[in-house]
């Protein structure tokens, strides 16, 4: 089990020079890309031309968003670029889950039974943020969240996000509640294991 935490803490570090490295390379790419469309360079250049033969047609599904939000179409690849940092930053903070999570396996199986308590209060409520985020992401691309691989994330979290969406308004076509979800189940795990595990980190 330690050596699957090194390798993990590892596989980690990898990832994460990966994606900055290749979030630099999308910049440039948006950067072009949007000079092209927005007409800072010669629309009849090589260089516009490889970007609306090449990037413009795999932008399609995020200028199609762009355009349902009344945003102009030269916007399409910043709204990429973000799109890529926020789905970067939840696979991170995925990978981060996951070694947190076998990091309490290798603590909880020394404690007996209220180590195997532990990880299944742990577990559930771990289970459940990342539902949240995967709905987060899923609905961003309305085709995506009908698979049944994104799906189950609407089930398992609507039970929470519908009380809160009687209460808390959104702010245009942004949805805030799941990020209130998110940080209520910080808390309510905090007061869960504060109660049932005062001894235990």
């Amino acid at each position: 089990m330690t050596q699957a935490l090194v390798a993990l803490a590892a596989l980690t570090a990898v990832l994460r020079s990966v994606l900055l490295g290749l979030g630099l390379v999308f910049a440039a790419v948006a950067t072009a890309d949007w000079a092209a469309r927005s007409r800072h360079i010669n629309p009849f250049s090589g260089a516009a031309r490889f970007l609306r033969g090449t990037v413009d047609p795999r932008l399609a599904g995020i200028e199609r968003q762009v355009l349902r939000a009344g945003g102009h179409p030269s916007a399409t690849p910043w709204w990429a670029l973000v799109a890529y940092v926020v789905v970067a930053a939840l696979l991170l903070a995925a990978l981060d889950m996951l070694v947190g999570l076998v990091r309490e396996m290798v603590f909880a199986t020394a404690m007996g039974g209220t180590g195997f308590l532990f990880l299944i209060v742990r577990w559930s409520f771990a289970f459940l943020r990342l539902a949240l985020l995967v709905r987060v992401v899923a609905s961003w691309f309305p085709r995506a969240a009908e698979t049944p691989w994104l799906r189950w994330s609407f089930g398992v979290t609507e039970w929470m996000l519908r009380p809160l969406r009687r209460v808390i308004p959104s702010f245009g076509m942004v949805d805030i509640t799941p990020i209130i979800a998110y940080f209520a189940l910080q808390l309510i795990e905090g007061l869960v294991r504060r109660v049932l595990f005062s001894g235990m980190p």
